[in-house]
């Protein structure tokens, strides 16, 4: 689908590698052949000669001419050569482009293309535009029109304008360095037709435009000309580039350009035509979001580089399958056949692995399982415990509390406490600022607590790591401390088994909330949870939860126009099979979503409980008391003396997944 639309040069490489540019940013420069001269020479990039062998043009009489003018290898390197040198690859033999006739015209520099607006554009921007003005609802199978339907109602504004066709140097070379010709460009002047199909306006007529140019300042005149000539003139219209100039009607076809560049190189995936989906929008929205969170860092560095290499990957693999199936002549033999489901399972393994990153709650618990790959220590063989004291400076007054006996070891950074420890140890925290990416690894039945105001505790994420504190220690305990997420996008705590208590602690989100997963448990006393982008409280089958005088508030900020991904608020839980669940005296309040959310995966699962609690709490503003117990008693779900309100959805809910 929309293959005539994807341009063989990313927009990435053409912008970042572009041989001898200083950027995109250039003087202002008008529009038009009658001043294109002026234009080139007061804001043009500087341009190279290169070493590469051209491509033959098949059907052209004057081919041999076009050659006679390139200079052939050096006599040093055909020296040598036996009578077996005619059999040697051909390519050995292929002229190389070094150098030029003195009737030979130089290529000019190339003129600055017209910055994209889309580059400065904030997040609910970009969510407008393609949501609300390019796509507006339509479904995927109808995205392809949407996009032609866009791009062709900008194409009307100016039906001429120049502009500098950026292609792959494949299309002109056979034999060239990749590092010294990441793209071809050509100053080209591009004339406009009207749309005669949904695909058509993605191809765009172009002749060379005066004075010429490229960034290659060696390429024959010539040899361009017979290129042009054997494409008929037409190239895809994403491969041209607006120049930049004062007219308003060029920089809004240069905009369009980009919204349908950024579309189809990081938004489109092949297999959205192929599944069912309600709201297509929402799920652009996902991935702007994606895109924006790999952007502006909330995503860490190496984890979005991960990302985008098995995005590049699965493009790839989709490429193999259909050229290895293209060359299959007749019936498939059973080798075929076999190679054919391995790519394809292949494709469909990279598939579902994409599709764990497009929603936040998967993609936190998706690519990154399982993060805890160390060994318990267990106990000393001397069968001691220590007290580690982490300070800058210790003092006799940190230490007149402890017992005579007690073993006490002094660490300034609380990351080589961490790593000293062993099953009953106990880290103790002064007031400061830590930064621990030993919290993401804990095995062993510690206690860590802060000595003081928990607001002076302050712990901080590494960005650039996964996760902030992860444990599979059999009972582990946080206390006292002020725990602050900072880039990472793992839940803030996740615990992947055995027990985790935490008490007096604030949590401040960025990324999910406190994740507990199946077979895992968690007691939560006296604390704050606030600021995660799902719920901050998030329960998996099986897990087991106590929470008693929490304040869980502000949390589900991911903004999406999915109203079902909306409804995540202070506690999510997973059914089947169901979490338990103990509640009493937490106050719940101000949540994006309901207070507290039961997602169940079917709509038969607790069917009449849920059309009991429609009828009583349609808008989870409301409950039956009686019908709620019921939902309450099935689901392992004990909850006294709580405080919910102001939620945005309501109060408890059951969701369908």
């Amino acid at each position: 689908m929309a293959s005539g639309a994807r341009a063989p040069v990313q927009e990435d490489s053409v912008r970042t590698i572009s041989p001898g540019r200083g950027g995109e940013k250039g003087l202002a420069a008008p529009t038009g052949a009658s001043v294109a001269v002026g234009a080139l020479k007061s804001a043009a990039s500087p341009v190279r000669s290169v070493v590469a062998s051209p491509r033959p043009v098949k059907g052209k009489a004057d081919r041999e001419a076009a050659r006679r003018r390139l200079q052939l290898l050096p006599a040093s390197q055909a020296e040598g050569r036996g009578e077996g040198a005619e059999d040697e690859d051909e390519e050995e033999e292929e002229p190389l482009l070094t150098v030029l006739e003195e009737d030979e015209e130089e290529a000019q520099p190339l003129p600055p293309v017209c910055v994209s607006p889309m580059r400065g554009m904030w997040r609910d921007e970009k969510v407008a535009l393609y949501c609300d003005e390019v796509l507006q609802g339509c479904k995927a199978e109808d995205a392809d029109e949407a996009m032609s339907k866009y791009l062709s109602e900008k194409l009307k504004l100016k039906d001429k304008w120049l502009g500098v066709w950026k292609t792959n140097p494949e299309l002109f070379f056979v034999k060239y360095e990749e590092a010294s010709i990441p793209f071809v460009g050509i100053l080209v002047e591009v004339t406009c037709k009207p749309r005669q199909s949904s695909s058509s306006c993605f191809k765009v007529t172009v002749s060379v435009a005066e004075p010429f140019s490229s960034n290659i300042a060696n390429i024959p005149r010539d040899l361009v000309n017979e290129i042009l000539e054997e494409l008929e003139h037409s190239v895809p219209l994403l491969e041209v580039y607006p120049v930049e100039g004062r007219d308003s009607d060029i920089r809004d076809i240069a905009l369009a350009l980009e919204v349908v560049r950024f579309f189809y190189d990081f938004l489109w995936r092949d297999w959205d035509d192929e599944e069912s989906c309600e709201n297509y929008t929402a799920l652009i929205e996902e991935r702007i979001n994606l895109w924006c969170d790999i952007q502006d860092g909330t995503i860490p560095g190496p984890i979005a580089q991960r990302f985008k290499k098995t995005l590049e990957k699965y493009k790839n693999k989709r490429v193999e399958l259909t050229e290895y199936q293209s060359n299959i002549k007749e019936d498939p033999s059973a080798a075929e056949a076999v190679e054919c489901w391995k790519k394809y399972y292949e494709i469909v393994m990279l598939c579902g692995l994409l599709k764990l990153w497009e929603d936040l709650r998967l993609r936190v618990h998706g690519p990154f399982f399982p993060r805890i790959l160390r060994r318990r220590k267990g106990k000393r063989d001397f069968g001691k415990t220590i007290t580690h004291i982490v300070a800058k400076v210790m003092t006799t007054d940190m230490v007149k509390d402890f017992s005579s006996d007690t073993l006490l070891q002094q660490h300034d950074d609380l990351d080589l406490a961490l790593d000293s420890c062993y099953s009953g140890d106990t880290v103790v925290i002064f007031p400061g600022e830590y930064q621990a990416v030993n919290l993401a690894l804990l095995t062993d039945d510690i206690i860590i607590k802060g000595v003081g105001k928990r607001e002076e505790i302050m712990i901080t994420s590494e960005p650039s790591h996964d996760s902030f504190v992860v444990s599979k220690a059999d009972n582990v305990k946080l206390m006292d401390l002020s725990l602050i997420q900072q880039g990472t996008v793992d839940g803030i705590v996740v615990v992947e088994s055995g027990h985790m208590t935490l008490e007096n602690c604030i949590l401040k989100c960025e990324g999910t909330g406190v994740c507990v997963l199946t077979g895992a448990a968690l007691t939560i006393t006296d604390s704050e949870i606030t600021g995660a982008q799902g719920a901050g409280v998030e329960l998996y089958p099986g897990s087991i939860a106590i929470l008693e005088r929490n304040e869980i508030h502000h949390c589900n900020n991911l903004r999406t126009s999915d109203n079902s991904k909306s409804t995540l608020g202070g506690v999510n839980m997973k059914v089947l099979p169901a979490p338990k669940l103990k509640m009493t005296n937490n106050h719940i309040y101000n949540n994006n979503g309901y207070g507290v959310s039961i997602l169940q995966p079917t709509e038969q699962f607790f069917i009449v409980a849920e059309e009991a609690l429609n009828k009583g709490a349609a808008s989870g503003d409301k409950k039956d008391d009686s019908m709620l117990s019921r939902v309450m008693q099935n689901l392992n779900l004990e909850m006294n003396n709580n405080k919910i309100e102001a939620n945005l959805k309501g109060d408890i809910r059951i969701v369908t997944s």
